[in-house]
């Protein structure tokens, strides 16, 4: 049921005054008040609302779309770069001038859920609205409540760069037309509640498919739900249930593991986008969350595009260390460049193990090994070349696991190399790529 009680401008202040306060206050004094009213000690009756609400924005992530400075989260400024040009997320600290602070709970649903600004404009669906839309009114006041308890921050969003037609925001109206239905989220009742929370969580708060589903041309969620995705360089890689390829040779608590930690020993490890929705979101849920995410999404349709054998199936250890060693390292010395054995000795094997096996076993901050890795036996290279390139930064519970990025070291020639030689030896052999590929997403 919606809220229809109007929210205090400020705690603390009745709303008649608050409301006079806003029209001749200038907007530094706004901030400073904002400052003062929305981050002080929360009423006894809100702090379970808020707490949820702090809960919430993490399954949601919102912070990942909506901070660009760290030390000023959700103030927005995130670029999204697309064909056509580039967003820039908005802030939604509760500044009142530069953010959501003189938004109504009404403003911030009809935002949050049917992607509407307050002066009747429509979002970009850069914001998820079209998961968003099965989000319940409650959750999205608790989020708000949430949102409330920040630090303001007086910093409006740049200017989109977008062309035209794309920059007539009047015009979304036709795109949701074909690519957006307004709808709260249905449990069946025919599930358990275990598999509708699971369900909610994957195609609401978390909104799975915004990554993981292919666009259509006008870069709406096409019919292929959760079939995987590009996202810019990187792969979302296909989470249905099919053995061969999604995710249907995974294990419960593998998958559980990998929501948690990042990592799957002998299946996956995080990097890019997925190590930072770790990172910010999934690891902050609850074990019975987790579980009912795993559950849902063993039961969605499997898809699958042709691919015969799974992702993790892929490779085998290097025999002999000769393999690596009777090389003549050509680089720094002039010649005929290194051979991919020779890059993999000079910049992987000291972490990785010569045989790629791995350094570490299953713990948590373990060196992964090559062998039965997603990564590389994927049927394109994009995401191994992007670790190649920027390496690997995530935050779990237990450890920071890092890997140095290449991309200072190592030519786009030497990087198409070693990527070859890590997917012939250890992933798919049929994923190459080239230094002009390289140069792209570099």
């Amino acid at each position: 049921m919606t809220n229809t009680q109007p929210r205090r401008a400020f705690k603390g202040f009745p709303n008649a005054l608050s409301s006079a306060l806003l029209k001749w206050l200038p907007a530094a004094a706004l901030t400073t008040l904002a400052s003062f009213a929305f981050t002080g000690v929360a009423h006894a009756d809100d702090t379970a609302q808020i707490k949820h609400g702090e809960y919430l924005a993490r399954a949601a992530d919102c912070i990942a779309c909506h901070t660009s400075n760290k030390a000023q989260p959700f103030a927005g400024g995130v670029p999204f770069n697309l064909p056509f040009g580039t967003i820039y997320s908005t802030n939604i600290t509760p500044d009142p001038v530069h953010g959501i602070g003189q938004l109504s709970d009404a403003d911030f649903i009809s935002a949050v859920r049917e992607g509407k600004s307050k002066d009747g404009k429509r979002l970009y669906p850069a914001m998820p609205y079209t998961s968003y839309t099965q989000l319940t009114d409650a959750d999205i006041l608790a989020i708000r409540a949430y949102l409330r308890t920040v630090a303001p921050v007086a910093k409006p969003a740049p200017e989109n760069t977008l062309s035209f037609p794309f920059n007539q925001r009047w015009a979304m109206m036709f795109w949701n037309l074909f690519n957006f239905s307004s709808g709260r989220f249905q449990e069946d009742p025919t599930k358990s509640a275990e598999w509708n929370r699971g369900a909610y969580l994957v195609g609401a708060l978390a909104h799975c498919q915004e990554c993981h589903t292919p666009r259509n041309f006008m870069q709406g969620l096409s019919s292929k739900a959760l079939a995987g995705a590009e996202l810019g360089n990187w792969t979302a890689f296909n989470i249905t249930p099919d053995k061969n390829a999604g995710i249907g040779g995974w294990t419960e608590p593998e998958l559980i593991a990998y929501l948690r930690d990042g990592a799957a020993p002998g299946k996956a490890n995080a990097a890019g986008p997925m190590a930072e929705v770790v990172e910010n979101s999934t690891r902050f849920l609850t074990p019975e969350d987790l579980k009912a995410m795993a559950v849902y999404l063993g039961t969605v349709p499997a898809r699958n595009n042709g691919e015969t054998q799974p992702r993790f199936s892929f490779g085998s250890p290097i025999q002999s260390v000769s393999q690596l060693r009777n090389q003549a390292l050509t680089v720094l010395g002039g010649g005929a460049p290194a051979d991919g054995r020779t890059l993999y000795n000079g910049n992987c094997a000291s972490c990785h193990g010569w045989q790629g096996t791995g350094v570490g076993g299953d713990s948590a901050g373990a060196y992964p090994s090559l062998l039965h890795n997603t990564a590389l036996g994927a049927a394109t290279p994009n995401n191994l070349t992007m670790v190649v390139l920027h390496g690997v930064s995530r935050q779990t519970n237990q450890v920071h696991v890092a890997m140095p990025g290449f991309a200072d070291q190592l030519s786009d020639a030497d990087v198409a190399t070693l990527v070859n030689f890590l997917s012939m030896q250890f992933g798919n052999p049929a994923a190459t790529t080239s230094a002009a590929n390289v140069a792209k997403m570099r």
